[in-house]
Parts: structure tokens; sequence; C-alpha cells
């Protein structure tokens, strides 16, 4: 009987421990799991039940202006509405009003100006997993006439907030400079893209609380953060230059039945661009053009005087006599013969010229534009000096400028040239350049031997409503963008000699009676596959004026102008021409008296500029 109590206890104890030890377990468990949710969770679940019973609001900043130097709008956000769906308090709101899905479609698609079948489509949305969508984006940029109408509908769930929507005031003026925006006002080209964090300001919130019906609560406060609106760029564009580089731009491409025309007019002495027309454009309110695919539509955005490169043709030769000079390579005493042609390995390399120009001077064969004496030029200099200062000027790299897109050219390695690349690239072919780089290098020389950064933001500012003022936030620096390649007395003597080449030699259509004009002419034919291309050329005028000490420089590109007249001195620089007097006039720059019976240069008379390159 003892035995038999004494096992029954010890039974009952064990029974005890394994209770014990069981609920101390489950206890140690639900300690975890607690632990779990209410600390490595805690953020998670908190946010889950944050979102269930308010309502964050996402409230979108203005985005800045794009402004020109002198305060003119290029760009602006005007202020429109944005209408959103909350579709768990729409549709339990239409259930409330007996509003058929079929019949708010259409009401809105009537107001919105959209399909029927799109809202349906909303209005149906469902998530990855199929269950209904908690909200969405109904249409965005509408206008205050509309919104007042949707919001007439009285229906708890549709969201009206505002918005903003971008509007450039002078359509296509600048188009491929400024570029433009996507919906949702983020930038996709040009400065828009480029600057688009300064521009585009940091959105706002607004939270509030909501009811089991979703509705605010009328007797709480809302957590309201003020958006910070986006900073206004300023360039260094100039509009009424722009006007003139867009009017001659036009002109050119019906006149000369171009395939595309560009024109750049910068201040050589700080690297700003006054100026840059590419013709055809396209209006950046209406990006979006109809029947075109992306690709076609990545080409008419395309900024060509940044991204498009060419053989520069003779207006390369402006380099390779600076390298001269620059490496005492050619002295005033230095005589070229040219017989029409040279020859070169087994290559023959013609002259514009097939009669010859006979014994020239350095001077004469930068004034005649001679291959045959630069391809002898060429040879004076040697291909590590000449490569070695095609690289200083800045060519095979990216210029640095503050626009997408930008590309570097191509540069032969010195070890690849060979005598017939050494003559070729001396007059300019086999190396590729932009529009905006070539203008670069040849500013080094306008300005005095200092390669300078080319840019389009001269400063970005923003209202400060504390002081009532506005508050330059950031200027561009030349100076640290700015290096010495050249000898100022060897890049003055150049100036002169262009200054021939415009007043005497194949510049000469770009002549104007008592100013002092320094420039180039090119005719370059294009390359394609198996070859150069028959009937398809760049043809291209680089000037500054004043020649001795130069204010402004203008560089005009037309590609493939009409191959019954496609030389440059009888469209680039005619062009160039009329841009030039322009800017006489605006910028008020005097030139020389000129006598009243001198209507042409005496040597304008007896120049034959249709042979000229």
């Amino acid at each position: 009987m003892y035995k038999r109590e004494y096992r029954d206890k010890v039974i009952i104890r064990k029974r005890m421990i394994i209770v014990f030890c069981f609920l101390f377990l489950t206890f140690f468990l639900l300690v975890c799991r607690m632990g779990y949710v209410m600390v490595y969770r805690s953020p998670e679940l908190k946010s889950m039940a944050v979102a269930q019973w308010t309502s964050d609001v996402k409230i979108d900043a203005k985005r800045g202006k794009i402004l020109d130097r002198s305060g003119n709008e290029l760009a602006v956000s005007a202020n429109v509405y944005r209408i959103d769906l909350d579709m768990n308090t729409l549709k339990e709101n239409m259930k409330e009003k007996k509003i058929s899905q079929d019949k708010l479609s259409g009401e809105l698609a009537a107001i919105l100006s959209m399909d029927k079948s799109d809202i349906s489509k909303i209005l149906n949305k469902t998530l990855p997993g199929g269950l209904p969508i908690g909200s969405a984006t109904l249409k965005r940029r509408v206008e205050k006439d509309a919104a007042d109408k949707v919001r007439n509908l009285n229906l708890n769930g549709i969201l009206i907030s505002s918005d903003t929507k971008r509007y450039y005031p002078n359509d296509n003026f600048l188009s491929q400079v400024m570029g433009h925006t996507n919906s949702d006002g983020v930038g996709l080209t040009g400065v828009e893209l480029y600057y688009n964090k300064e521009l585009a300001g940091t959105p706002g919130s607004r939270i509030a609380e909501l009811d089991r019906k979703s509705q605010e609560l009328p007797y709480t406060i809302s957590e309201f953060t003020k958006p910070v609106d986006g900073k206004d760029v300023v360039l260094t564009i100039d509009e009424m230059i722009q006007h003139f580089a867009e009017k001659s731009a036009d002109q050119a491409l019906n006149d000369y039945k171009a395939k595309a025309v560009s024109i750049i007019v910068m201040n050589p002495k700080n690297g700003e661009i006054l100026a840059m027309a590419n013709k055809p454009d396209y209006n950046p309110n209406d990006p979006w053009i109809k029947d075109l695919s992306y690709d076609e539509l990545q080409k008419v955005w395309r900024n060509r005087a940044v991204s498009d490169t060419f053989e520069p043709g003779s207006i390369f030769k402006v380099v390779t006599a600076q390298t001269a000079l620059e490496t005492n390579s050619v002295g005033p005493n230095d005589t070229f013969v040219c017989d029409g042609s040279i020859t070169i390995g087994k290559r023959t390399i013609h002259c514009w010229k097939t009669s010859g120009h006979g014994v020239q001077t350095f001077e004469d064969i930068l004034k005649n534009s001679c291959n045959v004496g630069f391809a002898e030029l060429g040879k004076k200099i040697g291909k590590e000096k000449l490569n070695d200062y095609i690289h200083k000027f800045g060519f095979g790299e990216k210029t640095g400028i503050d626009l997408p897109g930008e590309a570097k050219g191509i540069v032969k390695k010195t070890q690849d040239i060979s005598d017939v690349d050494l003559a070729t690239i001396s007059f300019g072919q086999a190396n590729t350049v932009t529009a905006v780089q070539y203008l670069r290098a040849f500013n080094a020389v306008a300005n005095g031997g200092n390669l300078i950064t080319p840019h389009v933001m001269k400063e970005i500012k923003h209202y400060d409503e504390n002081s009532g003022k506005e508050i330059v936030d950031k200027t561009y620096d030349v100076k640290a963008n700015t290096k010495k390649i050249l000898d100022s007395s060897k890049a003055a003597q150049l100036r002169g000699y262009l200054e021939t080449v415009v007043s005497k030699g194949g510049g000469k259509n770009a002549f104007i009676d008592g100013y002092h004009i320094a420039g180039k002419t090119g005719t370059a034919q294009k390359a394609g596959v198996g070859g150069y291309q028959p009937g398809k050329y760049v043809s291209s005028f680089v000037g500054m004026a004043p020649a001795n000490d130069p204010q402004i420089t203008v560089l005009v590109s037309i590609d493939e102008p009409d191959p019954s007249n496609y030389y440059a001195a009888q469209t680039a620089a005619p062009t160039a021409k009329q841009v030039f007097t322009d800017l006489f006039n605006y910028l008020a720059i005097k030139g020389d008296p000129v006598p009243q019976d001198t209507t042409q240069s005496g040597a304008q008379d007896t120049y034959d500029v249709n042979q000229d390159d």
C-alpha cells in the first residue's frame, strides 16, 4: 500500500513537471513571438497601421523656371490639377449613392476627354495577386474648369490636388537645348534633364486621420509638410541672339535644301554660349510627335551641336596652322608648291584647285585653303607634335559642357597614323569632332590661348520668402574650367592670317565692310560605309570678331546642303555674314569708317569663291 502511494506521487510529480515544462515553453515561445512582433516587425506593422487609418497625399513641388541671361522666361510651370482615386472609399460611396461603374466612367470620360474604356480599366485594376488595387491616378495636368466639374460630382474617393504643367512660352525656341519633361514633370532631355535635381525641388506631404469609411476625421489635426519649390536656372543664352541664330538657321535650311543646320554663338573669353540653334527642331510643349517611333523621336530631340560628330574639313586647318606656329615648324620665309595634287605613297591627294596654286607662303596656304600646302605642313610638324596639340585643343574627349548626350569624337592614335593619314588629318579628314568641341578649340585662338569649358548655366537661384530676395546658390566657375594651352602672341599672329581669309580668301562671302572678322570655311565630304558618300557634304564656317580682340565667335554647320550648291563659301559663309550683321547691330560693335564709293573689297572682285572649299 505504501509503495503504491509512493509510486502515484512520483507519477504525479513527473506529470506536473511535464505540464510545467510545457507551459514554460509555451510562455517562452509567446514571449519570443511578442518580442519579434513588437520589436523586429514594429516598423513594418506600424507603417501598415498608419496606412490604414491615415491618408498620405504627396504634394509636388513647383518646378523652377528656366530663364535667359536677362531674366526672360523660357520654361515655366503653370498651376493645374491632378485627379487620384481612393478605390475603397470611392466604391463604398458609389454603393451608397447607387451609382454604377458604367455611369461614372461615362461622366468622367466626358469631363476629362478620356476614353470610357480606359477609365473602366483603371476602376477595375487589380494587384498582381488579383486583389483590388487601393489607389490609382486617373489623370494629371488637368485644367481648372475640368477639375471643378469633377469636384461637382461630389463623390468621396475622388481626390483632387494641385499639380504643375511645364510650359514653354516660345514653343520651338531653343528646344533642343532646353529639352522637355515627362508626364510626371521629370526632365527627359536638355537642360531639363541635366539640371533636373535643382529644378525639381522637394515634394511635401499632407497626412490626415481617417474613420472606418476612409473619410477624414474633422477633429484631428493633419500633419503638413510644405513642399520646397525648385530653383531657377539662369542660362547664358541671350534671347535676342538666339532669335538671330534661329532665324539664320531656318533660312539656311530652306535656301540650301539642307538636312540640318546648327549655329552656335559664344563669348570666347568665358565660354558662355550665347546662342545654340538646331534646325529642324520640335515643340517641347508637344514633344511626342504622332506616328514617330521612340528612336525617331530621339533623333528629333537630339542636340546635334553637342551629340553629332563629323569630319571638320578645312576649318581644321586653323588647328594645324596654330600647331605649326606653336612648334616653330614654319617660318615667314617658308614656301609651299602646289601643282594641284601631291602623291604620298600610292595615293594622290588633290587640291580643290586642280590647276594648283603655285608657290605660296604660310599665310597663302591658309588664305587659299590649299590641301597640298597643308599636307606638306603636316609633314613639317610631324605626327607626334600634331597629335599632341590635337589633344591639347581637347579633341577626342568631351568638353564637359553642361548638356546631356555629348559625343567625344574620334582622334587616331599616334602609332596608327600613316603618312597618308598625317596629310589628311592636317587638312581636316580622318578625325571627327562635334560643333561645340571645335568651337571650344577655336575660342582658344580667339582669347589668346585659354581652353575654356563651354557652358549654358550662368547661375542657379531661388526666392527666399524670409528675406524677400533672390538668393544665388551657384554660379559657373570659369577659372576652375580654364587652362592655358597656347602662346598669346602666336594666337594673335594666326588671327591676323584668318582675317585675311575673310577679307581676301575663301571666307570673303562673310566679309562686312568696316569690320574685322577672322574666320575659315570648310567643306567636308561625309564618310559612310565603304568610303565617302557622293553628293553628301558638311559645309562649315567659323569666325571671330573683332579680329584683334574677339568678343564673339560664331560657328555655322550645314549638313547635306543641295549637291548643286554645297561649298561652304556659297552656303555657310553668307549665313555667318547674316549672323554677324545682326550681332554687330545688337551689341553696338562699331566698325571702321567705310568710304562711300567702296562697296566691296578689291580682292573680292578677283577671287573665285565658287571653287573654294
